[in-house]
């Protein structure tokens, strides 16, 4: 039988030594693990305020005419074709963001989200240009 004072005994720093500084090594890293969780909980709340801050507010009104976002657009038979249609016109403003609106050409009602909605411009208005002939200068 052998006693923890003899020097090859089961007890002596030799053997305890790696154990210890590996329990330590995991305790590290588990400290690690924990601050970069918190550092991308944090990481990700940011950019949802900062997300959140840059969507703009729609204010619609009733009456107003508004265009709808073409959801079923196929890419690749007409790319230069508007992801618009309308004008429509607001009827009816829920509270959950849903509008009701009204086509202009075919009289039809139906729900939409807000989000698929903008405002509606008509074109810049021109006026008359007026024509000027050029004649041949004089020398």
């Amino acid at each position: 039988m052998k006693f923890p004072d003899e020097p090859d005994s089961l007890c002596t720093l030799s053997i305890i030594e790696p154990i210890v500084q590996e329990v330590f090594e995991l305790d590290c890293q588990s400290k690690l693990e924990e601050d970069l969780l918190d550092n991308l909980e944090i990481e990700d709340k940011e950019t949802k305020v900062f997300h959140v801050a840059r969507i703009s507010k729609k204010n619609f009104t009733v009456g107003q005419k508004v265009l709808l976002q073409h959801s079923k657009l196929k890419f690749l038979p007409g790319k230069l074709r508007s992801r618009w249609l309308g004008p429509h016109v607001i009827t009816k403003i829920f509270a959950n963001g849903a509008v009701e609106i009204q086509s202009l050409k075919t009289n039809n009602t139906f729900k939409v989200n807000d989000h698929q909605l903008k405002e509606y411009r008509k074109g810049f208005q021109t006026e008359p240009v007026e024509i000027m002939d050029l004649e041949d200068p004089i020398l």
